[in-house]
């Protein structure tokens, strides 16, 4: 089973960035698309540049593919959705800011060990300590969080393995619900084990 967002140790140049440099950079790149990719010009503008930073850390199409299949359900229940109350070219530019967002989170922590992301963001968050701000706990929330969106993917496309398994046909109630289940299942996971630790 391919797991996502799990960390491929690598020596591009993206791997060699600070982990501190990758997260700013994925935030300023999410906010840009949201904030500007409105078009399907700019849309494809933005897929090309992702492309590149997929090359750029060594990821090739095949496990790119591999990365954001899980996630063609979602996309394909959100692009219906957004046909019916706006219009199918508003309805890609959503499903693909939505897709790039994921595959720049993918990156990230393809290409970041979870304890390099946790120290960084531990730094960047330094100076509030002095006024009493757990910036530990901030750290694992965000940590998680980046994580989680890998992980929700794996989910989508466990539950669509299931539904083939059992020769379902594709809708929103045989996929939509399992994956909720399963988000509300992994999120009493992550508060049990952070609790275990003291983390609560």
């Amino acid at each position: 089973m391919n797991v996502l967002g799990v960390y491929r140790p690598g020596n591009t140049l993206v791997h060699r960035l600070p982990p501190g440099v990758k997260f700013v950079a994925m935030a300023v790149a999410i906010l840009v698309m949201s904030l500007t990719v409105r078009t399907l010009p700019a849309l494809g503008i933005a897929t090309l540049a992702v492309a590149a930073t997929f090359a750029l850390a060594g990821i090739g199409p095949v496990e790119a593919w591999r990365q954001l299949r899980p996630l063609l359900w979602m996309l394909l229940f959100i692009f219906a959705f957004q046909v019916i109350f706006t219009d199918w070219r508003r309805a890609v530019v959503i499903c693909g800011v939505l897709a790039l967002s994921v595959a720049l989170a993918t990156i990230v922590t393809l290409t970041t060990r979870t304890t390099d992301m946790l120290d960084a963001i531990v730094r960047g968050l330094g100076p509030l300590r002095h006024v009493g701000v757990r910036t530990d706990l901030i750290a694992i929330a965000l940590a998680l969080t980046i994580r989680a969106i890998p992980l929700m993917v794996e989910v989508v496309r466990e539950v669509d393995e299931a539904r083939k398994a059992r020769g379902l046909r594709p809708g929103p109630r045989i996929l939509v619900a399992p994956v909720v289940l399963a988000a509300l299942r992994t999120a009493d996971g992550f508060a049990d084990t952070l609790t275990a630790r003291g983390l609560d």
